[in-house]
């Protein structure tokens, strides 16, 4: 009996080492889990997703856009900037075409849904971008993104924020886009932020093969109880905020597609092809047409009033030295109902 009990002491030690080895090394786990990154690093580092604008995967963009403004600040929308107590940078026209960093701000939780040519398709890898403008790899406004095959039902990415929320991210404070995922913004202004349809491939009432809309809605970005926004674990997201001033919100750049739903033939002979050359543009702007037809062209600032109604074949030069330097809005169509618009900036 003796000699059991000496036996068992002497083990003892080495036993009581190993419990501990083991709850250390659980813990060290649950620990690297919350501390190191669990996502793809900003744009231009090893392992990053951020799609460049000009990338060739791009193979079209948003062609239309409707937007619902939010607030400057949603804590209190009696407050006000340049007049108004709802974001009114931007328009919707700053959203189709490419990205080009002129952009339509949501402000608090507004919103804004996009149409396109041809349906976006559930391919291999990712569908489409989101493009932002943030200035800087740590400078990250977010919004949620939501897809529709009809039109009126829209299913949700599921985002995931792992940014602590017990301290506000300041106006112009920082967010580590190793904790984020699923969520637009999470890359600078040029760079967009992929999505995978195949992630709600068991969602009910939308068809993955066939996208017709994608919605951005901006997240609040404050913890506040009230209106903090939550990703799909229930943990509030935290980005700048507040952003009262008419530029607050996501910033929606574009849109750009990377998987569309296939043409017939006689659809993809039918299509409306526009070059608009050079862009920016100092005098002369140079516009090539792809249709057999006569091609309707408008051209607008971005206050709405219309500066010239034309129309042409295949080409066309057009004299711009009289246009004050900014933003315009070409608006093509021919009498099949094919319609193109293009962003073209004035030096």
């Amino acid at each position: 009996m003796l000699l059991d009990t000496q036996a068992d002491t002497s083990f003892n030690p080495l036993r009581n080492r190993l419990v501990l080895l083991s709850f250390l090394l659980v813990l060290f786990s649950v620990i690297s889990i919350q501390a190191f990154p669990q996502y793809p690093p900003p744009a231009g580092q090893p392992g990053s997703t951020a799609i460049f604008k000009d990338s060739a995967i791009l193979i079209g963009w948003a062609n239309s856009c409707s937007v619902i403004r939010g607030y400057v600040n949603m804590e209190d929308t009696n407050v006000v900037f340049g007049g108004s107590n709802r974001a009114t940078y931007g328009n919707e026209y700053m959203t189709i075409d490419t990205a080009d960093n002129f952009v339509l701000s949501l402000g608090d939780g507004g919103s804004a849904t996009l149409g396109f040519e041809n349906s976006i398709t559930n391919g291999p890898g990712f569908d489409f971008a989101v493009f932002e403008n943030g200035f800087g790899d740590e400078f990250l406004e977010l919004a949620f993104v939501e897809v529709s095959s009809d039109g009126s039902h829209f299913v949700r990415f599921p985002a995931v924020s792992l940014t602590q929320d017990s301290i506000q991210t300041s106006t112009f404070g920082t967010t580590d886009a190793t904790k984020i995922h699923n969520l637009a913004g999470k890359y600078r202004y040029f760079y967009g932020t992929p999505f995978d349809l195949e992630d709600l491939k068991d969602s009910s009432g939308i068809d993955i093969s066939h996208i017709t809309k994608v919605r951005i809605v901006d997240v609040v970005g404050s913890i506040l109880n009230d209106i903090a926004t939550k990703d799909s674990r229930g943990h509030k997201i935290n980005d700048p905020w507040p952003t009262p001033f008419n530029t607050g919100g996501f910033d929606l750049d574009a849109v750009g597609v990377i998987h569309a739903a296939s043409q017939g033939l006689d659809d993809r002979k039918r299509t409306l092809v526009i070059q608009t050359v050079p862009n920016p543009v100092s005098d002369w702007l140079t516009i090539l047409s792809s249709s057999e037809m006569p091609v309707s062209v408008s051209c607008q600032d971005l206050s709405g009033r219309i500066l010239l109604q034309d129309a042409f074949s295949h080409y066309r030069k057009l004299d711009l030295s009289i246009y004050s330097r900014g933003f315009y809005i070409f608006h093509f169509s021919t009498t099949d109902g094919q319609s193109v618009f293009k962003k073209v900036f004035k030096n």
